[in-house]
Order: C-alpha cells, then sequence, then structure tokens
C-alpha cells in the first residue's frame, strides 16, 4: 500500500470564490488547466491521498462548481457559504458536514491545482506532532503574501496578512501559502474566537494560529516549493500554471515510455493516456478523453480528443480526431483527414483530405482523397457503413444512411446516395463528353472578344 495511504484525516476545500478577478462570468475555480476545472486538480489530488471525509464550499448559485466536484469526488459534501465573509467564516460553514470528527482537518483552495499529494503527506506528517500546521513558502517579492511570524524554538505564533503587517514584519520572507491542517478537537472552537478585526472586515483562518498559540498549542510550519503553492487570480497566472502541469505531464509520459520527439510543443490534458514506444511528433495537441496504444506514432500538427487509436496506428500530420472516433490496429488517418464518430477498422487507411462522420469502416478499406460521408441533413445524423476492404475512390460523396457492402469498389467522383452491394462497382456520375477542337473555338472567341 502507498505510505501516503496511512493518513487519516478529513479534507475542507474552499471553492466559493467568484471569478471576478479574473474578469470572468465563470467561478474562478471553473478555469481549466490541462482540459480540467482548477477543483478537480485539487479534489484528484485529494483523492490519491483518500480522506476519511471531504467537503467543498461553495457559493450560492455555482451549480457548475457543484457539479465538477462531485464529478471528481462523489462521496464529498457540499457546504454553502451564503455571504462573503473570509476563509474563517468558509471553514467554519463545514463544521455541520464534519460534525463529530476528532482528527486531522486538512483545510485547502479550490485555486491552487499545482499542489501536489507529496506536499499535502509531509503537512498530515507534521500533525503527527502539532495542533495546526500550515504549508509556508519563501518569496523573493512576498508583496500580496501574509507573513508567518516563528519564534525562536519554530513555534508559529501568528499570520499577519500584508495589508495589516507593520512595516518590519513586511521585510520577512516566510510567506502563508493559505493551507493548513488543525486537529478537528481544536478547530471550531478556535474558529469560534477569532473576530474581524482586520482592515477587509472579514473572519481569517489564519487567525487561529494566534488563538492557538496562545492556548499553549503546538504550531508547526511547513515549507514547501512557492511554485507549487500560489493561488490563481489572472490570467497570466492560469498561464503561467498550465506551463508547468503541461511540464509534469510531458515528464510523466516519457517516463512511462512514449517518445516525444519536441516536447515542449506537444499538449497533454490531464486524463491522456500513451502506450509504450508510442512516438510523438511536434506540434501536437490532445484534448480530454484520449488514449493511444503501444507503438501508435502521431505525426505533427494533428488535433485529437475523445478518440481511441489503437497499437501501431498512423495519425497525421495535420489530422484531426473528434469525439467518439476509434482508429484500429495498424490504421491510418493521414494530412487534411477528420474523423468525428468514427470506427476505423484495423488496416484500414484515409490518408488524405477527407472527412468521415459518424461512419463505421472495416478492416483493410481504402478511403479515397477527398471522400466524404454526408452526414448531416440539416436536423439529424445519419450513419455510413463501409465493409472490410472496400475500396472508395477519390473525391466521392457518401450521401448517409447507406452501405457499402465489403470488397466493393466504388468509382472517383460519384455521389453515392443507395447501399452498394459486396463485391460491386459503383459509379455515380455523369458520362464524360468529349467535343472535338471546341477548346480551340472557345478561347479564339474570347481573344477576339
Amino acid at each position: 500500500m502507498n505510505a501516503n495511504h496511512k493518513h487519516k484525516f478529513a479534507a475542507v476545500v474552499l471553492a466559493a470564490g467568484s471569478g471576478t478577478r479574473m474578469k470572468s462570468s465563470f467561478p474562478k475555480v471553473m478555469h481549466r488547466l490541462a482540459g480540467q476545472p482548477m477543483i478537480a486538480h485539487v479534489l484528484t489530488t485529494l483523492n490519491i491521498l483518500e480522506p476519511e471525509r471531504s467537503v467543498v464550499v461553495i457559493a450560492p448559485s455555482m451549480d457548475m462548481v457543484r457539479d465538477a466536484a462531485l464529478e471528481t469526488m462523489p462521496d464529498c459534501k457540499l457546504a454553502l457559504q451564503d455571504r462573503q465573509q473570509g476563509t474563517g467564516h468558509a471553514v467554519g460553514c463545514a463544521e455541520a458536514a464534519l460534525s463529530g470528527y476528532a482528527g486531522t482537518v486538512l483545510v485547502l483552495y479550490g485555486d491552487t491545482p499545482l499542489i501536489t499529494e507529496s506536499t499535502l503527506s509531509r503537512l498530515l506528517v507534521a500533525m503527527q506532532s502539532a495542533d495546526v500546521a500550515v504549508l509556508g513558502m519563501r518569496i523573493a517579492d512576498p508583496t500580496g503574501y501574509g507573513r508567518l511570524i516563528v519564534d525562536s524554538s519554530g513555534q508559529l505564533e501568528e499570520i499577519v496578512e500584508c495589508k495589516d503587517a507593520s512595516p518590519e514584519q513586511k521585510g520577512i520572507t516566510l510567506c502563508n501559502s493559505g493551507v493548513m491542517a488543525a486537529k478537528g478537537t481544536h478547530l471550531f472552537s478556535l474558529l469560534k474566537k477569532i473576530q474581524p478585526n482586520n482592515a477587509a472586515g472579514e473572519y481569517y483562518l489564519t487567525d487561529i494560529v494566534e488563538q492557538a498559540d496562545a492556548q499553549g498549542l503546538h504550531c508547526h510550519v511547513v515549507e514547501a516549493e512557492a511554485g507549487e503553492l500560489a493561488g490563481i487570480n489572472s490570467r497570466a497566472q492560469l498561464a503561467e500554471a498550465e506551463k508547468v502541469i503541461q511540464q509534469r505531464l510531458r515528464h510523466k509520459a516519457m517516463t512511462e515510455g512514449a517518445t516525444l520527439i519536441d516536447p515542449e510543443s506537444v499538449y497533454f490534458s490531464m486524463d491522456t493516456a500513451l502506450g509504450r514506444d508510442v512516438v510523438v511528433h511536434p506540434q501536437v495537441v490532445f484534448g480530454p478523453g484520449v488514449t493511444v496504444e503501444d507503438k501508435a506514432e502521431i505525426r505533427s500538427f494533428s488535433h485529437i480528443e475523445g478518440a481511441q487509436v489503437r497499437k501501431g496506428a498512423v495519425i497525421g500530420p495535420f489530422a484531426r480526431l473528434r469525439p467518439g472516433s476509434v482508429v484500429g490496429e495498424a490504421a491510418h488517418v493521414g494530412n487534411f483527414v477528420e474523423l468525428k464518430k468514427t470506427t476505423l477498422g484495423k488496416g484500414a487507411k484515409a490518408n488524405h483530405l477527407s472527412y468521415i462522420g459518424d461512419a463505421e469502416v472495416g478492416e483493410g478499406a481504402n478511403i479515397g482523397a477527398g471522400t466524404i460521408t454526408c452526414n448531416y441533413d440539416g436536423a439529424n445524423k445519419y450513419v455510413t457503413i463501409i465493409g472490410a476492404e472496400a475500396f472508395i475512390g477519390s473525391n466521392t460523396s457518401l450521401v448517409a444512411p447507406v452501405t457499402i457492402g465489403a470488397g466493393a469498389m466504388v468509382g472517383a467522383g460519384s455521389v453515392i446516395t443507395d447501399d452498394v452491394e459486396a463485391d460491386a462497382l459503383a459509379i455515380a456520375r455523369p458520362r464524360q463528353v468529349s467535343k472535338p477542337a471546341k477548346a480551340r473555338e472557345i478561347k479564339k472567341r474570347k481573344k477576339k472578344a
């Protein structure tokens, strides 16, 4: 069993912040990193540590945050903070959900998505000898951050918010990350003692440290990397966090056996799964819900989302796989080919300039350049079925619903509206008409005009 799993704790995740500072109509924690909302990153990390209880504190009308929380952590409880009165008030809203819990309570924020399970594990270890423990960080420019006031013995005495700090306290570089843990036997009694004696008139969670110190309780600081603990309050910070997440995902992919020819140009989603000996060329984007099996090759400028790529398949360059698509073993999807909700059978090929949507393509079939499945009539979508070893000539339109039988051939330039039986040849285009010397006559007439 993972050593992290030995920790017994409950968690409170504060996610009630609006998107005002992000200049957004969405709640801040719903902005995405690697295809997932910030809140999902935090809860996914918590899931690894297996909390005994979890509470997510949200504001009224935050249905999308509620849904994202329950999707990521179905067993979590939801608590409502009906008025914004600070972090202390927000944690207090979780009291009913944690009624009777005496173990460690970990307090996290939905806008700190870069925090790792190893850092949280260290904080939980510190709680074995503390009543309160806080994650601290050293920052070269600590402007805006609360300062951690520690005595000569290492006891944390208080946390002073930046706007309330004296000039001397502002010179301290050990800063508060906001993440902390406290014994459930003390947490809510300490919260009830804090007062909104600050510039903002809010109940600060950080004030419980001073209350705990005054009662002789043990308060510790656990230092961690500032980049991991920083909250996201702007689009620029969101972009910086995306860089960190992508670096982690690239490293993970290569560690697990994939080759990224130019890692910095490849973008992953959190759930992207690459098999061994997969080769990914430069400038590839993986949207959510992608699985690529062993020995597949993804060539440059391809975009893949909600799709499965089977063993040994080749995708791209300049290919797009949309949700619901499955590319079979050793199949090829070439340049400027788009698949949507399509299954491409083993060894099948669509190598050039085609749109294949709502289709089932059998093993070994060949789709010629410029082929499209006409799957939409303006109201409904229809399915095209192409049998094994069928050959579809270039510039063919397959008007769905339609079935091309196994081994059938369709002549180039055809518009197919009726089913084609197995092993048949279908040609659906006007007969060519040639008029000798007519071109010369037309050119002469145009020149004279």
